[in-house]
């Protein structure tokens, strides 16, 4: 009977140590997946142009508001003709409803007429620093300001290369 209850404690030791082990651990599993969205694209669709603009002796500055309407500092002054008159305009696609972030040039750009040189510089945008993409696409217009020297030769001004506006989902 003693072998009979020793053997029965051992079995029962070794039981007690075997299940808490078995029961120590556990599994689950987890699906991958990934949504592709549609390309973030910006597209020019219209050049920034100052329109007709007059000087006398003194420096001055045309400001071009992204909604198109300038006004004149110093010794400039927006004759009755205006000529064409447009802010840049851009039309930006993507994923619809996400927002974006507007990156617009930080350094001034130099138009040029032969060897007379002028700058545009202090960009500004509609809509501002971050733009949403309503349905997948939304208009982006860019002003700035047009700095003329005192008596700027007159000339048609052009840049030699375009200045850049970048676009990022945020």
């Amino acid at each position: 009977m003693k072998n009979l209850l020793t053997s029965a404690g051992i079995t029962f030791g070794l039981l007690c140590l075997i299940i808490p082990s078995s029961f120590a651990q556990a599994t689950a599993t987890a699906n991958a997946s990934a949504t592709i969205i549609t390309p973030i694209s910006i597209t020019n669709t219209v050049d920034m142009n100052f329109g007709n603009v007059a000087v006398n002796a003194s420096a001055g500055t045309v400001v071009l508001t992204p909604a198109g309407t300038r006004t004149s500092t110093g010794g400039v002054t927006l004759p009755a003709t205006a000529g064409t008159v447009t802010a840049a305009s851009f039309t930006v696609n993507g994923q619809g409803a996400y927002t974006y972030a507007i990156t617009l040039p930080s350094t001034a750009l130099t138009i040029a007429s032969g060897a007379n040189n002028m700058t545009v510089s202090a960009f500004t945008s509609t809509p501002s620093a971050t733009g949403t993409l309503t349905a997948g696409t939304q208009t982006l217009n860019v002003g700035a300001t047009l700095n003329v020297g005192g008596s700027q030769v007159a000339g048609t001004y052009t840049s030699a290369t375009p200045f850049s506006v970048t676009v990022n989902y945020n």
